[in-house]
């Protein structure tokens, strides 16, 4: 329980990023059908366990977890130090690196809730909650909820969790899931969670996981919504067609989604794209994995999809050493060799497997 509690104060700073205020749009009011403009409702903002509007839930809707909320939303953050993958990952070809996260994105998600039941008595300390279990749900949405396997329970669901898994080395330097569920199935007590992974070794090993983004899911709808109608410049039709679905935990064939009358560029649902992650993004690229900055790893590997010769990829390594060695005062010059043989002995295996 202390290790646990150390690692919650590491990732204080995580939940202030996914908590932070929203940036000002910079794009132009939406229009309405008449075509006139109009001023805009006010953007949409974050809520967290403490929000002063859990009071009004609880006596709407008699909804009385609020402290399992805020344990299960605490938990999140500190999964990434206790998650164990029985995955190990050898022999990747170069054409293969940036397919991981539809290789095993499904298998990692299903992990992470393993790994959330074995934190049990980190969300359930004092065991109310005995007979409840997170499960995954095939195609469903939210993806994860917390069930009671006892028929006779007055509240079969509790929470449910919207997974993500993101391979933080893929081709896009973002995450690139769409998120298009309309906020009315979303219930004040559902959180979106997104877990950016890697293998330990770069590539090879276990998945690591680091930091996740986590949030309200009915906020990151709404703002999603929000931001596709007055916070997007660029002209056309930004009505959204809204789901009439609005009660919570659907079904499969419940018609769920909202969708947007004009999205030639298929953006909608992008949540990446809408600015609501973005001083989490901007941290995460800071994140390490085998001593380098995730966001040197990236540039570093789109040399092998941009076919660059040999030579122009040891440039590279180079560069990627000194500017690391340059960022990172505490490296020794031992510490910057082992990089460099580590970064050159990765360079060796993707170049013969091209």
């Amino acid at each position: 329980m202390i290790a646990f509690t150390r690692s919650l104060k590491l990732a204080s700073k995580w939940k202030n990023l996914c908590l932070s205020k929203q940036p000002p749009s910079d794009g132009t009011p939406a229009k309405t059908r008449a075509g006139a403009a109009s001023a805009p409702p006010p953007q949409p903002q974050p809520k967290g366990p403490d929000d002063a509007s859990w009071a009004t839930i609880k006596s709407k809707t008699g909804w009385d977890h609020l402290e399992l909320y805020k344990s299960v939303y605490e938990t999140l953050f500190a999964l990434p130090a206790y998650f164990k993958s029985s995955l190990n990952i050898t022999g990747v070809l170069a054409t293969d690196l940036y397919t991981f996260n539809a290789a095993l994105g499904a298998t990692i998600e299903n992990q992470i809730v393993e790994s959330l039941n074995e934190l049990r008595e980190t969300w359930d300390k004092d065991k109310k909650y005995g007979l409840y279990r997170f499960v995954r749900q095939a195609q469903r949405f939210p993806d994860v909820i917390l069930r009671s396997s006892s028929p006779g329970k007055e509240a079969d669901v509790l929470l449910g969790i919207e997974l993500k898994g993101w391979y933080a080395l893929a081709k896009e330097s973002e995450p690139s899931f769409r998120y298009t569920v309309t906020p009315s199935v979303c219930s004040p007590w559902d959180l979106l969670a997104v877990y950016p992974w890697a293998l330990s070794e770069v590539i090879s090993g276990q998945p690591q996981l680091f930091q996740p983004y986590v949030t309200n899911a009915r906020y990151a709808a709404e703002y999603r919504n929000w931001m596709w109608q007055h916070g997007v410049r660029g002209g056309g039709n930004k009505d959204i067609q809204l789901s009439t679905v609005d009660h919570f935990y659907p079904s499969k064939a419940d018609m769920i989604s909202d969708v947007p009358a004009s999205d030639n560029g298929g953006n909608f649902g992008r949540i990446a794209r809408t600015r609501i992650m973005d001083e989490y993004m901007t941290a995460l690229t800071r994140e390490k994995l085998s001593g380098i900055p995730l966001s040197a790893w990236q540039r570093f590997l789109s040399f092998f999809r941009e076919d660059r010769s040999e030579d122009a990829i040891r440039s590279e390594l180079d560069r990627l050493v000194a500017e690391v060695g340059q960022q990172t005062t505490s490296l020794s010059a031992k510490d910057v060799d082992d990089i460099r043989a580590h970064l050159s002995e990765i360079v060796s295996i993707l170049e013969g497997s091209k």
